[in-house]
């Protein structure tokens, strides 16, 4: 399978490759260097009893990896599963549930079939690592930044499309950069990592240091809404869908 520049110096495991290539058919915008991040933060947490809660599950690509790494953990998959050309509804429920049981995992999964935000307030259940691929507006990621409240001190947050979404991006410049809750660090390619952990000035430094990065990725999705692929393709993007 390809395996993107980032990787290609870096030994993938036997084990990873054989997740990814049930996950890889799967609609949805999670590289290989992602679904490694994804993967290598579920099995440090995976022990009987374990619950990986994931915000925004789409078509089940990244619940797979999640379900597939951490086969002794139970991952709850948050998603209204709402009608709309970005999302397709209940059509896009039926893809998940089928991918789910094409993978083999869905006694691993619980579907919360709802908004994180209506869900946030009244949920009890602690968990060890959060996944968040919402809604990408600044309200909704403000909001699902909350849910880190559940994790242990050290817990990962890890956020998708956090430097290539002005909403998201602007949500954790607010509350994340300025904050005392979580320290960044690091990402594969848009997906953030995030630990439940007091930052250092070197932490905020570090996030700081991305955001020239999500400036061009912003300047990017301009440039193909405007169809002036040429002038993407200077700016080192050589492919019509947005950078993430």
């Amino acid at each position: 399978m390809a395996k993107p520049a980032a990787q290609n110096q870096v030994h993938l495991p036997a084990d990873f490759e054989q997740v990814f290539a049930v996950a890889e058919p799967i609609g949805g915008w999670l590289t290989v260097e992602q679904a490694f991040l994804l993967y290598r933060q579920a099995r440090a947490v995976d022990r009987p009893g374990a619950v990986i809660v994931e915000i925004g599950s789409h078509q089940g690509r990244s619940t797979v990896v999640l379900a597939l790494a951490a086969p002794d953990s139970t991952v709850i998959a948050v998603d209204p599963f709402v009608d709309g050309a970005m999302f397709g509804g209940l059509g896009t429920k039926e893809k998940f549930e089928a991918n789910l049981q094409r993978a083999k995992v869905t006694d691993r999964v619980e579907l919360v079939q709802a908004k994180s935000t209506d869900r946030r307030q009244a949920w009890e259940r602690p968990f060890e690592l959060l996944y968040i691929d919402g809604k990408h507006d600044y309200w909704t990621v403000t909001d699902d930044l909350k849910w880190a409240t559940h994790l242990p001190e050290g817990g990962s947050v890890l956020i998708h499309d956090a430097f290539s979404s002005i909403g998201v991006t602007l949500g954790l410049l607010r509350w994340v950069l300025p904050g005392t809750q979580l320290r960044y660090v690091g990402r594969a390619g848009s997906l953030a990592h995030f630990e439940k952990r007091r930052p250092s000035l070197a932490d905020r430094a570090r996030f700081i240091r991305q955001l020239p990065w999500w400036v061009r990725n912003v300047a990017i999705k301009v440039l193909l809404r405007l169809r002036l692929y040429p002038l993407a393709r200077l700016a080192g993007h050589h492919d019509k869908a947005d950078p993430y």
